[in-house]
């Protein structure tokens, strides 16, 4: 009885080592790429952070950026990976939607570059009216065939997928700002959260919380299509659960980040990647 019991204890022992030991290698990060390329809208162009007004300004950027208050991921692992150096490429454009993640991925492909990040669909939610969002369907679709061209012609390549920001935070944080609601109304900046921004008339309070539910659903669908392909890896929610402050905000338009809005923007999905600190940063 005593040898059966030394058996099975022995057995247990070597299965939770086994156990153990797998899920160290499961969780083990990656090595550090040596060439990245960020996609996306405004956003990861860092439009309107230069010293020059809205135009875009890419060494501001939280993903591919140069600047030094930034700290980008490019910035990031070049502390780490000097073969990095001068392959950090911002293919993101202004103004873009989910539908065109396609051309800017296959731009991407050419590139051959081993990390990816990708940030999308701010310009999905914000537009003209809640009428003119994209549909969840149809921005489903359109990052599946993205990321579907992606991975077939970058198949070894790492993608870091970021949540849509909460537009919702957005108009709360700012709606009692004077110099905001002049801005967001007289150049008509995402009028299907901010229009109208100070009413509490229920078919306004109907439209906020119909736009952010569209916001929710894209973040949905972001981290469903991510979790259908072998390489990628969604934030989990991280940007849009951030709450930036109005300091995050730039002041020409008080709808893109401000330079400390993009230093917030690569601490959180940093944090939230495939290199997270071991001890979490305060962003």
């Amino acid at each position: 009885m005593r040898n059966f019991r030394s058996l099975v204890l022995g057995t247990l022992v070597c299965v939770l080592v086994g156990l153990s030991v797998t899920a160290g290698v499961a969780q083990a990060a990656p090595a550090l790429p040596n060439s990245l390329s960020a996609v996306g809208d405004s956003i990861t162009r860092a439009y309107n952070t230069c010293s020059s007004a809205y135009v875009d300004c890419p060494p501001n950027s939280w993903s591919s950026g140069t600047s030094a208050t930034v700290n980008s991921h490019y910035s990031r692992i070049l502390a780490s990976n000097p073969s990095i150096s001068g392959k950090g490429f911002n293919d993101a454009k202004s103004g873009a939607k989910m539908a065109d993640l396609n051309g800017q991925v296959t731009t991407v492909n050419s590139r051959g570059v081993e990390y990816v990040t990708i940030l999308m669909g701010g310009n999905d939610v914000c537009s003209s009216s809640a009428s003119t969002m994209t549909s969840v369907a149809a921005f489903s679709a359109q990052f599946r065939t993205a990321m579907t061209t992606l991975t077939t012609g970058s198949p070894n390549t790492r993608i870091f997928v970021a949540s849509v920001p909460d537009v919702y935070n957005l108009w709360q944080t700012l709606k009692g700002n004077g110099s905001a609601r002049f801005i967001w109304a007289i150049f008509g900046i995402c009028q299907s959260m901010l229009a109208n921004p100070l009413s509490t008339a229920q078919a306004d309070v109907d439209r906020r919380a119909l736009v952010r539910q569209r916001n929710i659903d894209f973040n949905t669908e972001l981290a469903s299509v991510c979790a259908a392909f072998a390489n990628c890896l969604f934030d989990g929610n991280a940007v849009f659960n951030t709450k930036f402050a109005s300091t995050d905000v730039s002041t020409r338009d008080y709808f893109h980040p401000s330079l400390s809005g993009q230093k917030r923007l690569a601490c959180v999905t940093w944090g939230a990647g495939y290199w997270a600190p071991a001890i979490k940063e305060t962003c």
